[in-house]
C-alpha cells in the first residue's frame, strides 16, 4: 500500500486537465478548485481545512488569469502544490535538544506506536552522533518494558527501567539523574498509553512534563485514524503543551487526512513519520518533500538520502568495476537485492520515484516478497550458474525451480530480465552520474 496513494491519484488526474490549459479562466479556476476541495475531503481532511486551502488557493489562482504566462497551467498547479507546502508547515522542524540531558516525552493514546517510535527515533538520534537513553516509564503495560529492552537491544542503546514498584514520575527522574551520570545527552520517556477521557491518567502525565521539564513534548497519534487522531492530540494540547507530533503507520494510510489537519487544527507541527515496522521506518517530516510525494512529483532527495545509508562508496565502484568489464553476474545482482530490501518496503521506494501512484505500482506489481522469491532461485544455482547464468539449460531450470520451490517460468523470468539488465548496463557502463549502484545502473 503506497502512503498517499487515493490522493496522489486524484490529483494526478487533475494536474492532467490543468496542464492542457491554454488560458487561467473563472471556469477552469472553478472546475479545478471544485476537484481539489472533492479530494480532500475524500482524503478524511478536517473541513474547514479543506475551505480555508480551496480560499487560498481560488484567491491566488484568479491573480494568474492577469500574467501573460508561457504554461498558466503549470503556474496553477505551482499555486496547489506551494499551498499545500504551507498547509503542512512550511518549513522543516527538528527536535529542540539544546540541553544536557534533552528530555524528549512520549504521549498517545493506546497502540498508537509509542515504544516502536521510542525505539526508532533512538536510533535515528544515535545516527546523528548522540548519546541516547530510552526510559520504560509505561509500568502499567509489562509487555512495553520488555518490547523497549528488546528494541533497545536491536539498536544498541541503553534502557532505563528503574526498580520494581517505582510509579512512572520517579522512574523519569531517577533516568535523567542516571542520564547525567552517564553522559548521555538525550533521554526519550516512553510514557503509559492513555485514554484522554482518562482524568488520572492526564494528571499523571501532567506531573511527568511539569517535574522532568522536557524539551519535546511529542504526540504520537496513529495516522490511519484520520480526524481521530487531530481530534485527540488537541485534547492532549489542552492538556500538556505538545510541541510537535509523530504520525506512524502512514505505510497503511492511501489518504493521509491527518497529515493535511493536524499542523492547522492543533497548531504544532508533524516533526516525524512512520513509514514501515521496520526499526529504521520514521522520517523526518520535511513538508515540501511530502507535498511533493502527495503531488505525484516525488522524492527523489529522500530515496538517495536512503541508499546513501547503505550503498558504501567501496562497493559501489567495485560495482562500476564489474559493469565496466562486463563480469557483473548473479552473485553481485543478490547483493544489490539484499541491500535494496535494507532500504525499506519496495512499494515506499518506488513511491519516491516521480510519477508513481498506487495505479502505476499495482500494474508493476511491486512486492517485497518478490526479492524473497529472486533470492531463494539464485541460492538454488550452484556457484558457476551464478558466475554464468548463460549455462542455464532446461534441466538446470527445472532443478532450481524445485530446490527454490518457485514456478520454473519465475526462473525463466529472472534469467531473461538479468540479461536485458546486462545489456542495459553495457549501454550504460560510461554513465558517471551516482555512486549508489542500483541507482546509476539498475
Amino acid at each position: 500500500m503506497q502512503m498517499f496513494g487515493q490522493i496522489t491519484e486524484q490529483f494526478q488526474t487533475i494536474f492532467k486537465n490543468i496542464r492542457g490549459l491554454g488560458k487561467i479562466t473563472d471556469k477552469n479556476i472553478n472546475d479545478s478548485v471544485r476537484q481539489v476541495r472533492r479530494a480532500l475531503i475524500d482524503a478524511d481532511v478536517n473541513f474547514k481545512v479543506v475551505k480555508s486551502f480551496v480560499a487560498d488557493v481560488e484567491e491566488k489562482a484568479q491573480g494568474t488569469k492577469v500574467l501573460k504566462s508561457i504554461k498558466p497551467g503549470q503556474q496553477f498547479i505551482k499555486i496547489i502544490r506551494d499551498e499545500l507546502v504551507s498547509l503542512l508547515g512550511s518549513k522543516d522542524t527538528g527536535l529542540n535538544l539544546n540541553y544536557d540531558p534533552a528530555v524528549v516525552l512520549l504521549t498517545g493514546l493506546q497502540g498508537a506506536g509509542k515504544t516502536t517510535t521510542a525505539g526508532k527515533l533512538a536510533l535515528k538520534l544515535k545516527e546523528e552522533g548522540r548519546s541516547v537513553l530510552l526510559v520504560a516509564a509505561d509500568v502499567y503495560r509489562p509487555a512495553a518494558i520488555k518490547q523497549l529492552i528488546k528494541l533497545g537491544r536491536q539498536v544498541d542503546v541503553p534502557v532505563f527501567t528503574g526498580d520494581t514498584n517505582d510509579d512512572p514520575l520517579k522512574i523519569c527522574r531517577d533516568a535523567i539523574e542516571k542520564a547525567r551520570s552517564l553522559k548521555n545527552n538525550v533521554v526519550i520517556l516512553d510514557t503509559a498509553g492513555r485514554l484522554h477521557i482518562d482524568s488520572n491518567m492526564m494528571e499523571e502525565i501532567q506531573s511527568i512534563a511539569h517535574n522532568t521539564q522536557p524539551s519535546e513534548i511529542l504526540f504520537v497519534a496513529d495516522g490511519m485514524t484520520g480526524q481521530d487522531a487531530v481530534r485527540s492530540a488537541l485534547s492532549f494540547h489542552e492538556a500538556v503543551p505538545l510541541s510537535g507530533v509523530v504520525l506512524t503507520k502512514m505505510d497503511g494510510d492511501t489518504r493521509g487526512g491527518a497529515a493535511f489537519s493536524i499542523k492547522n487544527v492543533i497548531g504544532v507541527p508533524i516533526k516525524f513519520i512512520g513509514t514501515s515496522e521496520s526499526i529504521t521506518g520514521l522520517e523526518k517530516f520535511s513538508p515540501d518533500r511530502i507535498a511533493d510525494r502527495i503531488l505525484g512529483f516525488g522524492d527523489v532527495v529522500s530515496l538517495v538520502e536512503k541508499a546513501e545509508k547503505i550503498f558504501d562508496e567501496k562497493n559501489a565502484q567495485e560495482i562500476k568495476n564489474k559493469i565496466s568489464n562486463n563480469s557483473f553476474d548473479l552473485n553481485d545482482f543478490k547483493i544489490q537485492l539484499q541491500q535494496l530490501k535494507n532500504m525499506g518496503p519496495i512499494g515506499e521506494l518506488m513511491g519516491m520515484m516521480p510519477g508513481m501512484n498506487s495505479k502505476t505500482l499495482k500494474q508493476l506489481n511491486m512486492d517485497d516478497r518478490q526479492i524473497n522469491w529472486t533470492e531463494a532461485i539464485i541460492n538454488s544455482m550452484t556457484e558457476n550458474e551464478r558466475k554464468d547464468p548463460n549455462s542455464m539449460n532446461g534441466s538446470r531450470r527445472l532443478r532450481v525451480s524445485k530446490g527454490s520451490g518457485r514456478p520454473v517460468q519465475e526462473v525463466n523470468a529472472l534469467l531473461k530480465q538479468f540479461d536485458q539488465m546486462k545489456k542495459m548496463m553495457k549501454k550504460m557502463k560510461n554513465f558517471k552520474n551516482t555512486n549508489i549502484p542500483f541507482m546509476g545502473n539498475m
